[in-house]
């Protein structure tokens, strides 16, 4: 069964976010170790968002950008710029290069970038961009942690209380189940079963029993019979954390998600598709697509193909 979900972009997002330190502890060790972790860290999407918003250098899943404090004896901050990417893509060090000095540029705060690679090509591993000219030389070298490279460590994964790990694993799962219902059917009771066993905290388990229903998608009727065996998890270990109430609620939240994404694509390519006919947009033209619902995006869309400026293009269309 092959589908859109495969891609983890929201989970990610929302994992990441949860339990950032277990990220950091998981994929990046040595730089948990100099992160301060007794102060708080911030996650700025829209200062991203703003950053990087006309450098489309190919599609990313996820990317975050997270204020921490490092551990170095005073109130020295830095930026982390995290990366997770998909697919094999010849530009994404460059992307990389890209988004750290931007970011520099802009708070003037030293960056770290730190990528994921959660493509299934085990040869491709870019861990720098830069160039040399004239005596000058300009080069980014970034941490990279490659997930095949966790592939013949599953049942360490498996074994893992880091949430990490246990993501790892799910992430492997739904590779290796591509196109197999039956098999991705039963490596996702194999992993609800464990998350059950090992995960006592309500809102801990609900985060993950996110992450593992977005990722392994199953026909609705292999669905239905996942939803019977969790009740029967839930009657064995003597819990309700998956209610029925959050159930409705996961599933609006997964169709949410499935929107999110596909008005952010439709925005970035009526973007490109202003700008291919009017030139570099102006400010006001970039926030109202950053903040366009579907409806006005498609509206916009069908207008860009006739209308003779860009005020045209937004005026005809102005559903506020």
């Amino acid at each position: 069964m092959e589908n859109s979900n495969d891609h983890y972009d929201s989970p990610w997002k929302e994992a990441i976010e949860h339990y950032f330190e277990e990220f950091m502890t998981f994929y990046f060790p040595d730089a948990y170790a100099q992160i301060d972790w007794s102060r708080e860290h911030v996650f700025l999407d829209q200062e991203l968002r703003a950053v990087v918003q006309d450098a489309e250098l190919g599609t990313r899943f996820v990317d975050r950008l997270v204020r921490v404090t490092e551990l170095c004896g005073n109130e020295s901050w830095i930026y982390i710029h995290i990366e997770v990417q998909g697919t094999k893509q010849p530009e994404f060090a460059e992307r990389m290069f890209v988004y750290n000095y931007r970011i520099f540029d802009r708070y003037k705060r030293p960056v770290a970038s730190l990528a994921v690679l959660a493509d299934e090509n085990k040869q491709w591993k870019p861990t720098s961009y830069g160039f040399a000219v004239l005596g000058c030389h300009h080069t980014l070298e970034f941490p990279v942690a490659k997930l095949t490279d966790y592939e013949d460590k599953l049942d360490e994964l498996l074994a893992s209380n880091n949430a990490f790990g246990w993501i790892t694993a799910a992430h492997i799962l739904t590779q290796k189940t591509r196109t197999q219902d039956q098999e991705r059917y039963n490596a996702k009771l194999s992993l609800l079963r464990i998350l059950y066993e090992r995960h006592r905290n309500k809102q801990r388990v609900i985060n993950l029993f996110n992450v593992i229903d977005w990722l392994m998608q199953l026909p609705e009727w292999l669905n239905s019979e996942v939803w019977q065996e969790l009740e029967k998890i839930e009657e064995r270990e003597k819990v309700q954390y998956i209610t029925s109430v959050e159930r409705i609620g996961i599933a609006k939240g997964i169709a949410k998600g499935r929107v999110e994404g596909r008005v952010e694509g439709e925005s970035r390519l009526l973007k490109r598709q202003l700008e291919r006919r009017f030139g570099l947009l102006p400010e006001w033209a970039s926030e109202r697509l950053g903040s366009a619902k579907e409806e006005e995006l498609e509206a916009w869309s069908e207008a860009v193909l006739t209308a003779p400026t860009l005020d045209a293009v937004f005026g005809k269309t102005d559903l506020s």
